[in-house]
């Protein structure tokens, strides 16, 4: 039964059939070869109460959220006030693109929006000041994967769904591990442009006066973050709640900088609608597949034939790491947690592991498959944006921050207070 489910899903994904289908034609498969009732008939059941999840309704408002942000203006003018802060280091605008990506992840909670947003301002600037094209490409595509780290997060209320954590807590062990991925990347970029100077481009210059008038332009993403994870840790407001919060701030800024348009808002629910759409499409297949997985066995057979392997819990994590970085090139994100997480999950919690601190590893993981071909997703949101040259530039571009998240991973392993530090003193 293993087998022939690997077997299925990999033809699947191999045929290019959309993640979404791909799944729920598995568990029609699986379901007159293993079950002697006709599960399809839980269908609707299924979905109805897979949907009806509050926590759910986080996921299309955290979209809206960043949308509107972008439709306003507002990323375009936090990247420059970026440039302007960031660009005397070695690598100039690289950093930036990374500042703004961990700035822009603190609203909008996706990792594509954030590739695409920053991205979008980004791209131009690499012909005018002479960059290393890979290196920069890669900034871009690794600076987006900060959208499902730093709070809020889209995938970290699904991990909270799906192992019954709390997303508040999941949400302060993010911060740390995130600021330090940004920390990282930009040191990858310092590393690169100090070994060869030739990719850093030329240098931007900026005068302390011009600085610190463009702190302006910073104000707006960082108040809607302190209101919608304020709110939150305040007590004030559910994780859904505060997204609904986040929604209203940003149409009241679009509005104060005379954006708000019916036809920006219709662009932005048109975008959310599509994005979502495509989300919960995910989700309703891989719970289609997860329950005739679990009805017929299979689940516990997985389960069974892991814990049978007798491995210690410092194997069992260095198979999970494994294991999650060799999906993560066949898999897209939110197929590949919905679909292993109830799995993983409970083995190693039944390890000893803490599920806060596993979520964030796992969050990790899930950020190295947006950028490792062949289905990394930002390497092709980033290309997308390019309109010109070939995927292999944003692949090795790449590369080296997928060492940085390696180097994260292990001290996430050294040092589990890294994300578990700040739960404990809000508790």
């Amino acid at each position: 039964m293993i087998a022939t489910t690997l077997i299925l899903l990999l033809v699947l994904i191999g045929l290019s059939i959309p993640v979404g289908a791909a799944l729920g034609v598995l568990g029609l498969i699986l379901d007159p070869l293993y079950s002697m009732l006709p599960l399809t008939r839980g269908i609707g059941e299924l979905a109805w109460s897979t949907n009806n999840e509050f926590l759910l309704v986080a996921i299309p408002l955290f979209i809206l959220l960043g949308e509107i942000l972008l439709r306003s203006g507002f990323a375009e003018r936090m990247y420059g006030a970026m440039s302007l802060w960031l660009s005397w280091l070695p690598g100039g605008l690289m950093h930036a693109n990374i500042g703004a990506s961990a700035l822009f992840a603190a609203t909008s909670g996706s990792s594509v929006a954030t590739a695409a947003t920053v991205g979008t301002v980004a791209l131009p600037q690499i012909k005018r000041y002479g960059y290393n094209e890979p290196l920069f490409l890669g900034s871009l595509a690794a600076g987006g994967t900060l959208g499902i780290l730093i709070p809020p997060s889209i995938n970290l209320v699904l991990y909270g769904v799906l192992t019954n954590s709390s997303v508040p807590k999941l949400y302060l062990a993010g911060i740390i591990p995130g600021l330090l991925l940004a920390g990282l990347f930009m040191l990858t970029v310092i590393i690169g442009c100090v070994v060869k100077p030739e990719w850093g481009g030329r240098r931007i210059t900026a005068s302390w006066g011009e600085r610190f008038a463009s702190l302006a332009h910073l104000a707006p993403p960082l108040g809607i973050f302190f209101l919608v994870v304020g709110s939150i840790y305040a007590g004030l407001a559910t994780p859904t709640e505060a997204a609904a919060l986040g929604v209203t701030g940003a149409m009241l800024l679009a509005a104060w900088s005379r954006r708000l348009t019916l036809s920006m808002l219709r662009e932005a629910v048109e975008g959310t609608m599509k994005a979502t759409a495509m989300i919960m499409l995910i989700i309703l297949a891989a719970a289609f597949l997860n329950f005739v997985m679990s009805a017929t066995g299979i689940t516990d057979a997985i389960t069974n034939s892991i814990r049978g392997l007798g491995f210690s819990p410092v194997q069992m994590l260095v198979v999970i790491v494994v294991f999650y970085l060799i999906l993560g090139c066949f898999m897209e994100t939110l197929s590949m947690m919905i679909t292993t997480i109830p799995i993983v999950a409970p083995i190693m919690i039944g390890l000893g592991y803490d599920p806060i601190w596993l979520g964030i590893l796992i969050i990790v993981l899930v950020e190295a498959a947006l950028i490792t071909p062949p289905v990394g997703l930002n390497l092709f949101v980033v290309q997308s944006l390019r309109k010109s040259g070939t995927m292999n530039a944003v692949i090795v571009g790449s590369m080296p921050y997928v060492a940085a998240m390696a180097a994260l991973l292990l001290l996430l392993a050294l040092f589990p207070d890294l994300a578990l530090f700040l739960p404990r003193v809000f508790e």
